[in-house]
């Protein structure tokens, strides 16, 4: 559904991605794991558009998007959650939510999609006209997976969603991510919480300093000796 064949991506004269390849089927949970600065924004920037990649190609189902302007990636049936939520903080719940249905017309839709948002998420109806801003960093993060399912994505990245946020609300994050799947919505999850990601994914990437290192299912990474001492603290 989603590929990344041998990209390498720059910020100037730094080489961040060197030769990345990686691949997504429709239904999955794909998790890329890595520590800070391993190139994992820089993976999602690149699938985007936000930055272009100097070598390789990035497909989705089949077309290639790397030369794409990102509204035309995002209406092709892409859509991102990025690191920080980056809600619209001045702007009510409500308003957010209509700022993810920017590509649609049908009203009626609009609004049947804003029902499903509320269905996953009751504390986003329960505050639908309060200001963005003032909402916790649980609901902020709510408010962008609501925001980005408005775009009717047939494949969701999400970058970083359980940064910040206490293990509690970590765990009804990727329990929605779970729910989100089984709605029929593909899913590229980047994370640094390597347990929870490998927990609900199908299968992961790890990347260090621009190159993945390491490809597999996810219990098979989950018990992968470079993965424990590096990512889950054990021996």
């Amino acid at each position: 559904m989603l590929e990344l064949e041998g990209v390498d991506t720059f910020y100037g004269p730094s080489h961040v991605l060197q030769n990345v390849s990686i691949q997504i089927n429709q239904g999955e949970i794909v998790c890329l794991l890595g520590a800070n600065a391993a190139g994992k924004t820089t993976t999602m920037k690149t699938i985007f558009g936000i930055v272009r990649p100097v070598r390789g190609k990035v497909l989705f189902e089949g077309q290639h998007i790397e030369r794409a302007p990102t509204a035309k990636i995002v209406a092709s049936g892409l859509a991102m959650v990025p690191e920080g939520r980056h809600i619209f903080p001045l702007m009510t719940v409500y308003e957010n939510l209509e700022m993810g249905a920017y590509l649609q017309s049908d009203r009626k839709q609009i609004l049947g999609d804003m029902e499903r948002v509320f269905t996953l998420f009751p504390r986003l109806k329960e505050r639908v006209k309060q200001v963005g801003g003032t909402l916790s960093g649980g609901e902020q993060q709510m408010l962008a997976m609501g925001r980005a399912l408005m775009a009717r994505p047939r494949l969701i990245c999400m970058d970083e969603p359980s940064m910040g946020l206490s293990p509690k609300l970590v765990e009804q994050v990727f329990d929605i991510i779970q729910e989100v799947r089984k709605q029929g919505v593909t899913i590229f999850l980047v994370e640094q919480n390597a347990n929870m990601a490998l927990n609900v994914a199908d299968r992961g990437y790890v990347i260090q300093t621009g190159k993945i290192v390491l490809s597999d299912t996810a219990p098979n990474l989950l018990t992968n000796d470079l993965v424990r001492q590096a990512y889950l603290g054990g021996g």
